[in-house]
């Protein structure tokens, strides 16, 4: 009875999470649609519940310093996300334009008039384990949305670009948002709990079998 409670347990967790794999899979499959959607006007108040990687377009000026979040990517290496301001005819919000590689950060790079076609995005990528920015340098651990607007004197709103027009020289290779930074790991959990539920019938069968050897010993 034990051996089948655990079992039927275990099978139970894998079928579940077999469930959510499909869900997840349907959730990623809306994202990407809507990512690749045609781009419209920044949203006058936007909302990272509604407006999560809203394809935008946008126009203004590139405005005041620059942010550099450190990153590795596996195509570019080791390098800086370049995040500024964006004064726009409805305010300033952020703008993550792209990579640089790391001996480019105090490279000057031209501002001014640009156009703009990406996604609006609320990146989670702070834990109590993030690194303090170094002010000093400018240097970010991670994009802290709301702590970089405030030093930049924006709306807590970013703007992950996909091209620039105006600009097209600045040396950026952009990083457009997609969902492969969300994790899905209900692949991983469904091996896993059916995994545990073999062997829990391994081990199971191999306890009978030995309770029945020892009891035709015994007689």
């Amino acid at each position: 009875m034990f051996g089948a409670l655990g079992t039927a347990i275990l099978v139970g967790l894998g079928l579940w999470q077999l469930d959510r794999l499909a869900w997840k899979k349907v959730v990623l499959a809306q994202i990407e649609a809507r990512i690749a959607a045609e781009p419209v006007s920044v949203p006058v108040q936007p909302d990272p519940e509604t407006d999560g990687y809203l394809p935008v377009r946008a126009m203004g000026a590139l405005v005041g310093p620059e942010l550099h979040v450190l990153i590795s990517t596996k195509e570019l290496g080791a390098g800086y996300r370049v995040i500024q301001a964006l004064e726009t005819a409805a305010g300033r919000i952020m703008v993550d334009r792209g990579y640089i590689p790391l001996a480019a950060k105090d490279a000057v790079r031209l501002g001014g008039a640009v156009e703009l076609t990406g996604n609006l995005h609320w990146p989670d990528e702070v834990d109590r384990w993030t690194p303090a920015p170094d002010m000093a340098r400018a240097i970010w651990f991670a994009r802290d949305v709301p702590a970089m607007a405030a030093a930049l004197g924006a709306a807590p709103v970013l703007l992950i670009a996909r091209s620039e027009v105006g600009l097209e020289a600045s040396g950026l290779t952009p990083l457009p948002v997609d969902s492969g930074d969300i994790p899905n790991n209900h692949l991983q959990y469904v091996i896993t709990w059916f995994s545990l539920a073999a062997i829990w019938v391994i081990m199971t069968t191999y306890f009978i079998m030995r309770m029945r050897r020892a009891q035709r010993t015994e007689t």
